[in-house]
């Protein structure tokens, strides 16, 4: 483990605490929101929907509850020498744009090489959960993801690739839908060494 990896990383990696409003202002505040669209949040259909938003919206934003330097912190170094490329294809995720609050759905790849010791594959798809679970730009989301592997692992190099569908422009406002955005972030020999970030590329597509 990098010495470096300490309370000021976690702090990186992890927001900073915030007072929280209890559930009963949660589902206030959705009965408002209701109210202001026109419809009455106490008819059969709607009596219980602050309830379920709530419920939703703990799902939607649990990366604010964990900790990825912790989820990477068990490595494996039995390896037999193990240097070549290692890379996670297709790693759906879903998040919420901090601008609108709209969903963003897309996938991931995540490569890296490691420097004598690696990580079980679940927990580089945790570590991209964690990061998309909360409101996020794709473009933050991609370098957090790839900064906090190359901190706590070490390895010779990292690549993380995101190609996701914004919805905040595909079912309102422009309303371009079949696009895409794409974003990258190269550490290490992924960024140092052509030939590798092309091979990593490669398998992105």
């Amino acid at each position: 483990m990098n010495p470096n990896v300490h309370a000021l990383d976690r702090a990186r990696a992890r927001p900073s605490e915030i007072q929280r409003p209890d559930r009963a202002e949660v589902e206030s505040a959705v009965r408002t929101i209701i109210r202001w669209t026109g419809e009455d949040p106490d008819r059969d259909g709607l009596r219980e929907t602050p309830a379920r938003v709530t419920r939703a919206f703990e799902e939607f934003f649990a990366g604010y509850g964990q900790d990825p330097v912790e989820i990477l912190r068990k490595t494996f170094e039995e390896i037999e020498g193990y240097d070549e490329m290692i890379v996670l294809r297709g790693i759906r995720f879903e998040s919420h744009c901090e601008h609108h609050m709209a969903p963003i759905i897309g996938q991931a790849w995540v490569a890296y090489i490691p420097n004598g010791r690696v990580v079980g594959i679940s927990k580089l798809a945790r570590v991209v959960d964690v990061y998309a679970r909360r409101l996020q730009i794709q473009e933050k989301m991609t370098a957090q993801i790839a900064n906090t592997i190359n901190d706590v692992l070490e390895p010779q190099g990292v690549g993380v690739i995101i190609k996701a569908s914004h919805h905040c422009m595909t079912t309102r406002g422009v309303h371009k839908p079949d696009t895409d955005l794409v974003t990258s972030r190269m550490l290490g020999c992924f960024r140092d060494n052509a030939l590798t970030r092309q091979e990593f590329l490669g398998m992105a597509t």
